[in-house]
């Protein structure tokens, strides 16, 4: 199990990476991070499809998905200096509620 939560980490990495760079690739049009982009969802797709071999879909997606938008706007805001208001720092604090919840409680996550 733990292994999964290893490939899990690893696919939300790399798109948080890939998602990241999206802004820079100018639609596409800057070879160098487009090819970061593409990579980085390349990877991250290829690890979550090894953590559904575990964990269920919708819980994987719903780990994947959380922590990835909580990571992008942190990312976002040190990085690209894009700002967070109270509501979207409340917002994104209740997405990682969600998470640790679902990982934490749910009975669907074999633990």
């Amino acid at each position: 199990m733990l292994l999964t939560y290893v490939y899990l980490l690893i696919a939300i990495t790399a798109e948080v990476i890939a998602t990241t760079s999206l802004k820079a690739t100018e639609g596409f049009t800057r070879l160098v991070p487009t090819l970061v982009t593409l990579a980085g969802y390349g990877i991250s797709f290829f690890f979550l499809s090894l953590v559904l071999r575990v964990l269920p879909t919708g819980i994987a997606y719903a780990i994947w998905t959380g922590v990835g938008i909580v990571l992008v706007s942190v990312v976002s805001w040190l990085w690209l200096k894009q700002s967070l208001d109270l509501p979207a720092i409340i917002g994104l604090g209740l997405i990682l509620a969600g998470v640790v919840t679902v990982t934490l409680f749910s009975s669907s996550v074999q633990h």
